[in-house]
C-alpha cells in the first residue's frame, strides 16, 4: 500500500512537471522566431487574428478538441484534463518573463533546446500514465473508429492545422520542419527512461 502511494505521488508530480515544462518549451520555441509546431502555428494565428493570448488559445483549442472525443467515445483521464488547464498557462507565464535572444546563433540554439525540452516534457507527462492529451486522444480515437493508420491520421490533422494557422498569420519556418523531423525520434529516446513502471513492470536500472 505504501509503495502504491509512493508510485501515485511520483506519477502525479511527473505529470504536472511534464505539462509545465511542455508549456515552457512551446514559449521558448515561439521566442526563437524560427517557426512553431503545427498546432502552435494555429494558436498563434488565432491570437493574431482574434486577440487573446497564445496560451489562452492553447487552452481553448484543447477544450474544443476534447469535445470531439464525445462522438469518438474516448474517455479523458487526469492527464487529459490537466493538459488542457496547465500547458497554456505555463506558456503565457514564460512568454511574459522571457523576451528571447537577438542574433541567429542564439535563436537557433534556443529553437534546438526548445525542441529537446519539448521531447523531455512529452516523455514526462506520457510516462506518468494518466491518459493522453486532447490532440493525441483525437488521433487515437479517429484511428480506432476509421481503421486508418495512426501516421496517416496524424499527418492529415497536422497538415490541416498548419494550413489554417498559416492562413491566419501563424509563423511557420525552419523550426516547424525541425520539430516535425526531430520530435518523434527524440520522444522515442526519452520515453522509455521516463515511463513510471506499473505493477507488472520492473524499473530500468541506470
Amino acid at each position: 500500500m505504501l509503495g502504491d502511494t509512493h508510485l501515485l505521488g511520483r506519477r502525479s508530480a511527473q505529470l504536472f512537471v511534464g505539462l509545465a515544462v511542455y508549456g515552457v518549451s512551446m514559449a521558448l520555441m515561439l521566442r526563437s522566431g524560427l517557426g512553431l509546431d503545427p498546432w502552435d502555428v494555429l494558436h498563434q494565428g488565432l491570437q493574431r487574428s482574434l486577440g487573446l493570448s497564445v496560451g489562452a488559445w492553447v487552452t481553448l483549442c484543447g477544450a474544443l478538441v476534447l469535445l470531439l472525443w464525445i462522438p469518438l467515445r474516448q474517455r479523458p483521464g487526469l492527464g487529459t484534463v490537466a493538459n488542457v488547464l496547465l500547458i497554456g498557462a505555463a506558456m503565457d507565464l514564460t512568454l511574459r518573463l522571457f523576451d528571447g535572444p537577438q542574433g541567429w546563433p542564439a535563436r537557433i540554439a534556443l529553437m534546438a533546446g526548445a525542441i529537446v525540452l519539448n521531447a523531455v516534457a512529452t516523455g514526462l507527462y506520457i510516462g506518468a500514465r494518466f491518459g493522453p492529451g486532447p490532440r493525441d486522444g483525437l488521433m487515437t480515437g479517429l484511428h480506432r473508429r476509421t481503421g486508418r493508420s495512426l501516421r496517416l491520421i496524424r499527418t492529415g490533422i497536422e497538415v490541416a492545422v498548419l494550413a489554417v494557422g498559416i492562413l491566419l498569420g501563424g509563423t511557420a519556418g525552419v523550426g516547424t520542419v525541425a520539430y516535425a523531423l526531430a520530435i518523434g525520434p527524440l520522444v522515442q529516446v526519452f520515453l522509455p527512461w521516463l515511463t513510471v513502471p506499473g505493477p507488472a513492470q520492473t524499473p530500468r536500472k541506470g
